[in-house]
C-alpha cells in the first residue's frame, strides 16, 4: 500500500528557524542526563540524604527515559510527530520546574521520572522532524546540525552543572530548562504544525508494554548499582539481571508475533539498520565510557578540581563544530562507510595516545587527544545514522531513530558501568603489585621512607603517604589500560560498518524501501 504523501521541505528561512528550535529542545534533553552527575553531593547534601541515595536521581531518569525512547514510534502513529515533541518538550519543561522545586528526595525522584519519560521521544523525533524538513540532497546537513547538539551537551553538561551548583544552588541545574524549553515548543509549534503526520488509533499492546517496562527496568537499575553493588556477589544484581534477561527474552518472542507490537523489531530484518546499529551503539558505549572514567581519574588522582576537570576535556567539541557542517556537505557525494571508518580510526589513535599517560603529565598534553578527537566526534554519529536510516519509508523513521536511540543509550549505560568496573579492579590489581615492593629489602622504597622521616614524618605516616603514591600509581595503570582496550575495541568495529551495505540519500519519502 502507499505510504502517506511526502511533505515538501521548508522554505530556507523556515528551515533555519525549525533547525534552531529542534537543536535546542535536543540539547536540553541531552544536557539533562550528565548535568546533574557533578551535583549530587549539593543535593545529598541539601535534601539530607546519603550520596548512595542521591545516585537515584541519575538512575530514576536513565530508566524511564530507557522505556520511553524506544516507545517513540508507536506513539507518533497514535497522536502525530509534531503534537508528540511539542507535548514532550512542554512536559519535559513541567518537569524540570518540579524538580527544581523538590524538598525531599522522593519528590525529585518522582519528577525524574517525570521528566525522562516525557524526555524518551524528543531525541528520535527531533531527528524525524529535522529530516522531513530539509531537502533530500541536503539529508547530510539535517544530521550534521542534529549530531552537533548531541556532540556538546554531554561535554558541557558537567562544567554546567557544576558552575551553577557552586555559584547559585543545584536546582537551577534544572530551572535552566525552563525558558529553553518553552522558546523551542513555542518555535516549533508554530513553524511545523501544519506539518502535522497523519494519525491512526492503534490498539495499545499491553503485554509488550508491561514487558518492556520491566526487563529494562530491571537493566537500567543493575546497571546503575552494578558497581555500588559489586555485580554478581549481589543476590539483589543476580535477581534483576535474571528478571532482564527473561523479561528480554520473553519481550522478543511476543513483539514478533503480535499484530501491533509497541516496539517494531523487524527493522533489525534489515543488514543497514542491524549493523548500523551495532556499530553506532557500541561504539558510543566505549566513547561513553571512556567519558567517565577520564574526569574521575582527572579529579580523584591527579588533583583537578572539577571545573578544571571539565575544561581539560570540553575541547573535544571544538573539531566537532567545525567539521560537522563540512562532514554533512560531503555526506551526499561520499559513501559514509569511509567518513565512520575515518571516526573509529582517530578513536583508536586518542585511546592509543591517552594509554601513555603518566601522573606527571601536564595538562595541555591531556587537552591535545581531547581536540583530536573532535575529528572523530564529527565523521561518528552523521554517518552511522544515514546509514541506519537509509532505503526507511519517512513514516517509519520515528520508529527506527526510537529503537538506535535506545540501544545507543543502553550500551553507554553498559559502558559507563563496565569500563569504570574494569578500571577499579586493574587499580586493585596494580596496588597489590606495587604494595608488594614497599618493604625494607626494596632501597627505593626505604629511601623515599628515610626521606620522609627526615622531613618530620613518623613512620606511621610516612607510610600512609607511600600509600597514597601507590593508589595514584594503580588507578593511573588502571587508566592506561581501559584507554588501549577501548583502542582495541574501536579498531573491531570498524569491520562492522562494513557488513553494511553502500546507500544512496536519506529515507524515501513515502513506500517501503527493498532490504
Amino acid at each position: 500500500m502507499a505510504g502517506p504523501i511526502a511533505l515538501p521541505p521548508l522554505e530556507p528561512g523556515a528551515r533555519r528557524l525549525a533547525t534552531v528550535a529542534l537543536s535546542l529542545a535536543t540539547f536540553m534533553n541531552v544536557l539533562d542526563t550528565t548535568i546533574a552527575n557533578v551535583s549530587l553531593p549539593n543535593i545529598a547534601g541539601d535534601l539530607g540524604v546519603s550520596p548512595s541515595q542521591s545516585t537515584w536521581v541519575i538512575t530514576s531518569f536513565g530508566v524511564a527515559n530507557a522505556i520511553a525512547v524506544p516507545l517513540t514510534g508507536w506513539l507518533s502513529q497514535r497522536f502525530g510527530q509534531v503534537r508528540l515533541f511539542v507535548t514532550s518538550v512542554v512536559l519535559f519543561v513541567i518537569a524540570s520546574w518540579l524538580c527544581g522545586l523538590a524538598h525531599s528526595l522522593e519528590m525529585l525522584i518522582a519528577a525524574r521520572v517525570l521528566q525522562g519519560a516525557v524526555a524518551g521521544p524528543m531525541i528520535p523525533l527531533s531527528q524525524a522532524l529535522l529530516l522531513q524538513s530539509y531537502p533530500r540532497e541536503k539529508s547530510g546537513m539535517a544530521l550534521a546540525m542534529w549530531s552537533m547538539t548531541t556532540l556538546v551537551a554531554p561535554v558541557m553538561g558537567p562544567i554546567l552543572g557544576g558552575w551553577l551548583s557552586d555559584n547559585l544552588s543545584w536546582p537551577w541545574i534544572f530551572y535552566i530548562n525552563l525558558p529553553v524549553g518553552l522558546g523551542a515548543a513555542w518555535m516549533s509549534w508554530q513553524l511545523l504544525r501544519e506539518r502535522e503526520t497523519p494519525t491512526r488509533k492503534l490498539p495499545i499492546d499491553r503485554v509488550g508494554l508491561v514487558l518492556l517496562v520491566v526487563w529494562v527496568g530491571a537493566l537500567q537499575i543493575m546497571l546503575d548499582k552494578g558497581k555500588e553493588l559489586d555485580w554478581f556477589e549481589s543476590g539483589e544484581i543476580v535477581a534483576l539481571g535474571a528478571v532482564a534477561l527473561v523479561g528480554f527474552a520473553l519481550f522478543v518472542a511476543w513483539e514478533l508475533t503480535e499484530a501491533h507490537p509497541v516496539v517494531d523489531l523487524t527493522l533489525f530484518a534489515r543488514p543497514n539498520f542491524l549493523f548500523g546499529v551495532i556499530a553506532l551503539a557500541a561504539g558510543y558505549g566505549v566513547f561513553f565510557g571512556n567519558v567517565v572514567v577520564m574526569p574521575l581519574w582527572l579529579q580523584q588522582f591527579m588533583g583537578y578540581t572539577a571545573t578544571w576537570a571539565g575544561l581539560v576535556t570540553a575541547p573535544i567539541g571544538l573539531l566537532a563544530l567545525l567539521l560537522s557542517p563540512f562532514i554533512g556537505r560531503i555526506m551526499p557525494r561520499t559513501d559514509p562507510r569511509r567518513i565512520a571508518t575515518v571516526a573509529f580510526l582517530v578513536f583508536a589513535l586518542v585511546s592509543f595516545l591517552r594509554a601513555g599517560f603518566s601522573t606527571d603529565i601536564a595538562p595541555g598534553n591531556v587537552v591535545l587527544p581531547q581536540v583530536i578527537q573532535g575529528i572523530a566526534m564529527a565523521c561518528f554519529f552523521i554517518p552511522l545514522v544515514a546509514i541506519t536510516l537509509s532505503g526507511l519509508p519517512m513514516e517509519r523513521v520515528p520508529s527506527a531513530s526510537g529503537v538506535s536511540n535506545f540501544v545507543r543509550i543502553t550500551c553507554g549505560a553498559f559502558g559507563a558501568s563496565l569500563m569504570t568496573t574494569l578500571w577499579e579492579r586493574r587499580a586493585a590489581l596494580h596496588h597489590e603489585q606495587l604494595a608488594a615492593q614497599v618493604n625494607a629489602f626494596n632501597p627505593l622504597a626505604t629511601q623515599a621512607t628515610g626521606g620522609l622521616q627526615a622531613l618530620g614524618g613518623d613512620p606511621a605516616m610516612s607510610l600512609a603517604v607511600l600509600e597514597r603514591q601507590v593508589t595514584v600509581q594503580a588507578f593511573s595503570l588502571a587508566a592506561n589500560d581501559v584507554f588501549w582496550l577501548s583502542g582495541v575495541l574501536f579498531l573491531v568495529l570498524v569491520g562492522t560498518i562494513w557488513l553494511t551495505r553502500p546507500i544512496h540519500g536519506r529515507p524515501a519519502p513515502s513506500g517501503d524501501a527493498a532490504h
